[in-house]
């Protein structure tokens, strides 16, 4: 067994948030399981205040290239932040696993501390904002390694780069299968019919998501054929942008009784399971992405998807194989309306998305190369046997 390989070593993952978001999801599952491999594996966040996290998601939304205006104060507020977390953040791993870029400033505590660093990027950094990117630089290349969710993701460095996609976990509460009454008491709960086919996207209420241009493009389709649409999030303690978005997609959806726009709380997933479920077809219309763990999701239950060729997006959806891929409002609206005629066809992509997320995207492979990550760390001149 590969958790065999790695006794006694403490595995200490650091980002910034236990709930909201795919990095959080992803270490909710993993950190218990790797527990069950015989691996330690811990898991704490960074503190930050609110101006830290408006800086944070600036930084987020311009390393995937969006159009932000950073100051000199925003990178103080870094700064100062950074050197608070560093102070009182105790390292207590063998291998120190830092997520994303709210805490890469930690690295200033490897000279003394003698533990191995990872700085894992769950972002697309292929074409970043340079002013961003030449401030956060300097402390991603004191890592010993950085792990990408997909090649084209990855920046030119001079340490050791692994490649390492997200999964889902089939067994968790947010994948698993449902009693039909399950999911139908949670149509129930938030006052949703099931008269028409139903159009859903589950993500956190943010820009780079384009809650707005899913509206849009539904009003599209609606002018031909009655369908509802179903908005389904949450907010991030670490994304203080996510309650604009929310109020400004309240007030694009208006009064239209078949606009459904539901502030989800955290660990409801057992809801966003049933929500997938009783949908006709999943929509991910991200304006960039780093992986988008709901398009997995939703192809693991077998859903059609339409999803915007964007970020890690086409590795989870080969087009008009896995299902549709789309560009831009009218794209996307083109897409629903195929899918919406033609059942049989929509019924074959779910069918052929399963499958690929079953050998592609599961957690048991997830769990693998994060051991030989360690492992490749913890012994690198071993030939690794399994």
């Amino acid at each position: 067994m590969l958790g065999s390989k790695l006794p006694g070593k403490v595995i200490q993952n650091i980002n910034s948030t236990f709930v909201g978001g795919g990095v959080a999801e992803i270490l909710n599952r993993m950190v218990p399981l790797l527990g069950q491999l015989g691996v330690d594996a811990r898991w704490d966040v960074i503190k930050g205040d609110t101006d830290f996290f408006q800086v944070t998601k600036k930084f987020h939304n311009a390393l995937h290239g969006r159009q932000e205006t950073i100051t000199k104060a925003d990178f103080e507020i870094f700064k100062e932040t950074t050197e608070k977390n560093l102070k009182e953040m105790e390292l207590k791993g063998d291998i120190i696993y830092v997520h994303d870029p709210q805490p890469a400033g930690l690295i200033a505590r490897k000279s003394k501390s003698g533990k191995k660093w990872i700085w894992r990027c769950h972002i697309d950094v292929s074409h970043p904002n340079e002013e961003v990117w030449r401030f956060l630089e300097p402390f991603v290349v004191q890592y010993d390694s950085a792990v990408f969710s997909a090649p084209a993701f990855s920046r030119e460095l001079p340490i050791r780069q692994f490649l390492i996609s997200p999964s889902i976990d089939p067994l968790s509460d947010k994948n698993k299968e449902l009693p039909q009454e399950t999911i139908d008491s949670v149509m129930e709960k938030y006052g949703i019919p099931k008269d028409k086919p139903i159009i859903t996207q589950v993500s956190r209420f943010d820009y780079l998501k384009d809650p707005v241009g899913v509206i849009e493009a539904f009003e599209m389709v609606r002018k031909s054929i009655n369908c509802r649409l179903v908005l389904a999030g949450g907010t991030a303690s670490d994304d203080p942008e996510s309650e604009k978005v929310l109020t400004e997609v309240n007030e694009r959806a208006g009064d239209n009784p078949d606009i459904h726009v539901l502030l989800v709380p955290p660990n409801s997933d057992i809801e966003i399971n049933a929500l997938q479920r009783a949908s006709t077809i999943i929509l991910q219309k991200s304006l960039r992405e780093g992986f988008g763990l709901t398009v997995s999701e939703a192809l693991w239950k077998a859903k059609p998807v339409v999803a915007s060729a964007v970020g890690g997006i086409p590795l989870q959806v080969k087009n008009k194989l896995t299902g549709l891929l789309s560009h831009g409002i009218a794209g996307t609206a083109f897409a629903l309306r195929q899918l919406l005629t033609n059942p049989d066809y929509a019924k074959w992509l779910g069918q052929n998305g399963k499958e690929h997320i079953r050998y592609n995207f599961l957690i048991t492979r997830h769990l693998r190369d994060y051991l030989l990550l360690f492992i490749s760390l913890e012994h690198p001149g071993d030939i690794i046997h399994l």
